[in-house]
């Protein structure tokens, strides 16, 4: 099925519920006139703010991972408000939980999209799904934080980095060689279902198929806790080794389960599977022999400059909270708003329009990321590269690097295979 139109039928039931709503009195905001500099204005935009919107989890099943981005992201602001904002104006941000939860993100949207110039953070695979169409109907440039590879083709959405699928087919051939795997050999498949499972489930069938791998599926809820009903059928099906797709809480299950009752094999999970809390329960000693982490990402342990400053703001900033990979993109989240802000700013043009206008000028941009990233064609991922870690206690993110950023020649294929 072509990764671009891979969306749910509880994505589209979502969206009809956007219509539903209704539509919010507008904020205060510009009627798109030009302000006393010249530059074009829209909404969100005063003289002194940048109003930007935040969707994202911090109550439910993936809280983990969006409390870590959305802090991370706050953190990039304040430093950027602290020098001076960008165009003479402090960015604001207008936060919004809406716990994994489709209608409480579409709620959210309908409240707060009159009031704003960008979405500066969307999480939730399923929720940005329910919402293209009226972002794309509003014209709001929106970042999403995650990656599934489900939205790209859409003007106002960018995904930042890999997506899930990319990550898969990079990461199943690094597990095919990694675990010595043969032509014919089982491997189980556990993924989420909806937009993230679904997106990177596309991923791994490539790879497996392209390697002659056998996958055994098992699909999960997210907000399933107990993985054991899935890794009894795997045992019994006597796979190889395992990819995952889940969020942080059901991978501690699946991998300490696995090693309990004898199923030690090598098990592969996409980045939002992983957090470094997990180091604290007992499937420890299960995680850091079995699980590999396949991530846009590289660990937050490499001896980088600008990962090493990252971990040491937040470390600073928020002293009681593991910093983790999400941080990362929370923070590339931010780099990014920034440099289309500044792009938007230098063309005169700080409409929803202009924003949007200006992020697809970046084809280059490399601040807050790992190396240069192009955001100029939304139909394509801003990378094809994938990092490669293992569980590591006392590091910072918990995660130790095993296998530098590398795209796959599978990748290519897969690409042109699925129209990506």
């Amino acid at each position: 099925m072509n990764r671009k139109h891979h969306l749910r039928a509880a994505a589209a039931v979502a969206a009809l519920a956007i219509v539903m709503t209704g539509c919010s009195t507008k904020g205060d905001t510009s009627d798109g006139s030009a302000d006393s500099s010249g530059i074009k204005t829209g909404p969100g935009i005063t003289k002194s703010t940048i109003k930007v919107g935040v969707l994202t989890d911090i109550s439910g099943p993936a809280a983990p991972l969006g409390k870590s981005a959305l802090q991370a992201e706050q953190l990039h602001l304040k430093q950027v408000n602290e020098a001076g904002g960008v165009c003479g104006r402090t960015i604001e941000l207008t936060v919004r939980d809406h716990g994994l939860d489709v209608q409480k993100a579409v709620s959210a949207y309908a409240e707060i999209e009159p009031q704003i110039a960008a979405l500066g953070q969307i999480s939730g695979s399923a929720q940005t799904a329910a919402l293209l169409d009226s972002i794309e109907k509003d014209k709001l440039q929106s970042i999403q934080i995650g990656a599934s590879g489900t939205v790209l083709g859409k003007p106002h959405i960018r995904l930042i980095a890999s997506t899930y699928d990319i990550d898969m087919v990079n990461g199943v051939a690094f597990l095919a060689k990694a675990a010595k795997l043969k032509k014919g050999d089982k491997v189980g498949h556990v993924y989420i279902e909806g937009e993230y499972g679904g997106n990177a489930a596309e991923g791994a069938e490539f790879a497996a198929e392209k390697a002659g791998l056998q996958l055994v599926p098992q699909t999960v809820k997210s907000t399933d806790k107990d993985l054991t009903a899935q890794v009894t059928a795997l045992r019994a099906a006597k796979v190889k080794a395992i990819v995952f797709s889940g969020v942080p809480a059901q991978t501690a299950s699946l991998v300490g389960v696995a090693a309990a009752t004898g199923l030690k094999v090598p098990v592969l999970a996409s980045a939002p599977a992983y957090v470094p809390q997990l180091l604290a329960t007992p499937a420890k000693p299960a995680l850091e022999k079995m699980l590999y982490i396949a991530s846009p990402w590289p660990a937050l342990s490499v001896d980088d400059p600008s990962v090493k400053k990252l971990v040491a703001d937040y470390t600073s900033a928020y002293p009681k909270d593991p910093v983790n990979q999400a941080a990362q993109a929370g923070n590339g989240a931010a780099s990014l708003l920034v440099g289309t802000l500044k792009a938007a700013c230098a063309a005169k043009d700080l409409s929803r329009e202009g924003i949007s206008s200006a992020l697809r000028s970046l084809t280059a941009f490399s601040e807050g990321f790992h190396e240069p990233q192009d955001f100029s064609d939304p139909a394509k991922a801003s990378s094809t590269k994938t990092y490669i870690a293992q569980p590591a206690a006392g590091v910072p993110g918990g995660l130790k690097q095993v296998h530098g950023g590398t795209e796959d020649p599978a990748v290519a294929e897969y690409l042109a295979a699925s129209g990506g």
